[in-house]
């Protein structure tokens, strides 16, 4: 029998290795297009970050190895050109030479992987664009990383490949930007599991700018300019292509061979073609997704290699083993932090028109109480009706590899949420606690399932009506204090049945706590004490924050080096006090620095070590809450330190704290034109002077910072109303007096520009020149159906909580 495979790597080098150990005598010749058959892709990042240092480790078989082990006839630099079905017959070019040939064969095999998608964008032949795909790249990206010493990259597209070579290029010292076109990272995975990675982004001062494509790419001397969709540029010295790969499929569909819905060639359950003697694996297949049935595609090299045993064995023992198809197992590092999923997420299931529930659990990789425990956030989606497992998704730092691969042998399996339950880990509590994460979310699943409790994404949860819901916080005084959410009602857990009478009945009762779990038990508590309509925000606030943050880490680098003023090294005290606050959960770390703090003398130092990522942010919330320095803050590995300095809060002779003197605050309420100019007179005014400026914009004041080049947006019936018969945009605005129809309006912009008045619209981009704090209300954008897009740029979305922490250290307050 002669076999002919073209391609190696992953799928056709295993084919051919299967097909020598159960074959003798068969003839086997491998055709590879490049010089090796048989390299270790998924390596080829870490080699370029310098984190593997030896080249040749990547290169798992050469052709001279491959040969003497299995003795079959490998010809690099050899690119199929043609098969002829009917002769059983093919042509080969010699890459080298231009040489043509022809070859017949009994059995052909195509693995033929996937090929980097480069789309029409103008330049993008330009120097110094590169793509990763093989170990060709590899080497012309590492001579440049390594020979030019480029200070700054950009990386177009965020998937696995894209950010696995930020990491690694920010590992060497190259100031790096991610773009990508979508709203988020990893594409394939839920949002609020994507968040915590953006704002891993912001902690490693990578830039990140999402939902915004690549317009042109213009080479400037030595330097490649990134023009976006949004008109902002991005200078670097070179560009990494990620934008995607599709599979290699055209010689299939050019010999006539079917092609699927997805572009990838057509397979049967034995890996055999439209055409008897032609097989085909890898990246370059389409195969039914074994959850949703429907035509997928899989380019991980997992699948890849497990086909090629099966396809060997049924080339030689006929057709008596069947492909079950991937779930799509993915696993990437992301700087410090581990990504991975399986099965299908709630947005595909959605998409498929699958029924399902999903909950999220926030737990420690290994038990508290033991040094190095890491946070991670899993979610897994289900079937509500029996409980079988369709996907999962986790975010950490430690211990998520495990837990994956948990979650993909029950959904491989047909498992349920109840076999979750029921695995039996090693424990010990170095390794992981006695009810594992994964058993957790099985609990929780059946939770559901039962009724026992209504989950409620962060998405659902941000579109809660104020007048139908009563929002109910259920953490400690001291959390509330320092981050909570607009209109939320605090009463601790432990106190709610003391509390009934504040809760009404007739609203849909929220609850939320730090991660999840108090929420759970005050959910409980209700229902039995005749509450109905009882929800509990999954993830807590911990994953609301995250989701509902800005998501995107607009930093733009220079690609030149330029001198910078070197700033002053931090003092820290080398007799500080150290508090170790790992393995805590939210509200363990903040509770342990308040406790801590509470006993130390003004001016000391305390260095807190937590793994909480959410103390990332709550310590610089509860330093500005609490008068207290936050001296310095980092996170390294998932390992978070603060070290703070006590300071109590000096009064000024007013009352307010010295800055005040330097903070002016005001809430925009009216949309009259002079209204708005005198509200931005004052904070022009100020702002001049110096002074720090927070601007509140609620009600009709939204209509004031309204873009005029606006995007149609999607309305509800009530919001197109409101916008019908409100102002589109600053210019629009009407007099508070004497407006005649308009006339006012106009007469009045004509004498301020006899006098040299600025416009209104001048004032405002001078605000935001100026770096004037403009915040719009959520609740009045809510009501009044005003959506972010239809603001202009630079105004952040926030509540009241935000502005009465500025408001708070301000020593004049406006209404207008």
């Amino acid at each position: 029998m002669k076999y002919i495979i073209v391609g190696g790597v992953a799928g056709g080098a295993t084919t051919a290795a299967r097909l020598r150990r159960v074959d003798e005598e068969a003839e086997i010749i491998m055709l590879e297009k490049g010089p090796h058959i048989s390299y270790a892709n998924c390596g080829l990042p870490y080699y370029i970050g310098g984190v593997i240092k030896d080249r040749d480790k990547l290169l798992v078989q050469t052709p001279e190895s491959f040969n003497a082990r299995f003795n079959i006839d490998i010809r690099t630099y050899s690119m199929l050109t043609s098969i002829n079905t009917e002769a059983k017959s093919i042509e080969v070019k010699k890459m080298q030479t231009g040489e043509v040939y022809t070859e017949t064969y009994d059995k052909l095999i195509l693995s033929p992987g996937a090929s980097a998608v480069k789309p029409p964008i103008p330049g993008i032949h330009s120097d110094n664009i590169f793509t990763l795909r093989n170990v060709e790249d590899t080497d012309k990206i590492k001579a440049f990383v390594d020979d030019e010493e480029p200070k700054t990259a950009v990386v177009v597209g965020a998937g696995f490949i894209g950010l696995e070579m930020a990491e690694n290029l920010h590992h060497v010292g190259v100031d790096v930007t991610v773009v990508e076109a979508s709203s988020q990272v990893m594409n394939m995975m839920d949002s609020e599991i994507a968040a915590p990675l953006h704002q891993h982004f912001k902690e490693k001062s990578v830039a990140l700018f999402l939902e915004d494509a690549v317009k042109e790419f213009k080479q400037v001397g030595n330097i490649v300019e990134v023009h976006l969709a949004s008109e902002r540029i991005i200078k670097a010295d070179f560009i990494i292509l990620s934008i995607g790969v599709k599979p290699d499929a055209s010689i299939a569909e050019e010999t006539g061979l079917k092609i699927g819905e997805t572009g990838g060639i057509w397979v049967d359950e034995y890996l055999q073609t439209s055409h008897k003697d032609i097989y085909a694996l890898g990246d370059a297949i389409e195969f039914p997704h074994p959850i949703t049935k429907k035509p997928s595609l899989a380019f991980l090299a997992g699948p890849a290699n497990k086909q090629g045993r099966i396809l060997a064995d049924n080339m030689v023992y006929g057709h008596n083993r069947s492909y079950k198809g991937s779930i799509g197992t993915a696993i990437a590092k992301v700087f410090d932090m581990t990504a991975g999923i399986t099965g299908m997420t709630h947005r595909g299931l959605k998409a498929a028109g699958i029924k399902h529930e999903s909950t999220i659990v926030n737990a420690g990789s290994h038990a508290g109480y033991y040094p190095g425990s890491m946070q991670m956030i899993l979610k897994i989606s289900f079937d509500p009706d029996n409980g079988k497992l369709l996907g999962g998704q986790i975010v950490g730092y430690k211990g998520v590899d495990k837990r994956l691969d948990l979650l993909a042998t029950i959904i491989k399996n047909g498992g349920t949420i109840y076999d979750l339950q029921e695995i039996e880990h090693a424990y010990a509590p170095p390794f992981s606690s006695a009810k594992d994460p994964v058993n957790q979310a099985g609990y929780n699943a059946e939770n559901i399932m039962k009724g026992l409790f209504k989950p409620l994404s962060p998405f659902q949860f941000k579109k809660r009506s104020a007048k139908d819901s009563f929002v109910l916080d259920v953490r400690t005084a001291t959390e509330y204090e320092i981050d909570t959410i607009d209109g939320a009602v605090n009463i601790d857990v432990d106190e709610i049945r003391d509390n009934l009478n504040k809760i009404p009945k007739d609203k849909k009762i929220m609850i939320y706590c730090g991660v999840g779990l108090r929420g759970y038990v005050a959910a409980r508590i209700l229902r039995q004490h005749g509450y109905e309509d009882v929800y509990n925000l999954s993830g807590g606030l911990k994953v609301y924050k995250q989701t509902m943050a800005e998501q995107s880490n607009p930093i733009f680098f220079e690609p030149v080096l330029t001198e910078v003023e070197t700033e002053a090294p931090i003092k820290i005290d080398t007799k500080l006090l150290q508090v170790d606050a790992c393995g805590l959960q939210c509200p363990g770390p903040i509770l342990k620095l308040k406790d801590t703090i509470d006993t130390m003398e003004n001016g000391d130092q305390m260095e807190v070590v937590a793994t909480d990522p959410g103390f990332y942010s709550d310590v610089e919330s509860w330093c500005k809450v609490t008068g207290n320095e936050l001296v310095k803050r980092e996170n390294k590995s998932g390992e978070i330190t603060a070290v703070i300095k006590k300071q109590k809060k000096a009064v000024a002779p007013n009352g307010a704290a010295p800055s005040a003197l330097d903070h002016k605050t005001m809430v925009v309420f009216s949309d009259d034109l002079d209204r708005a100019l005198a509200s931005f007179v004052i904070a022009n005014g100020a702002a001049s002077m110096g002074k720090k400026v927070t601007m509140f914009f609620t009600f009709w004041g939204l209509n004031v910072i309204k873009n005029p080049d606006k995007p149609k947006v999607k309305k509800d019936m009530m919001g197109s109303m409101f916008s019908k018969m409100m102002p589109g945009h600053a210019g629009r605005l009407n007099l508070s007096n004497m407006n005649m129809a308009g006339m006012g309006r106009r007469m009045m912009k004509l004498r301020m520009k006899d006098k040299n008045v600025d416009a209104l619209e001048t004032m405002i981009d001078k605000a935001r020149e100026s770096g004037i704090n403009m915040i719009a209300c959520q609740m009045s954008m809510d009501i009044m159906g005003v959506d972010k897009d239809e603001l202009i740029d630079g105004v952040n979305i926030g509540g009241v909580a935000n502005y009465l922490e500025e408001a708070e250290q301000s020593n004049l307050n406006l209404f207008i």
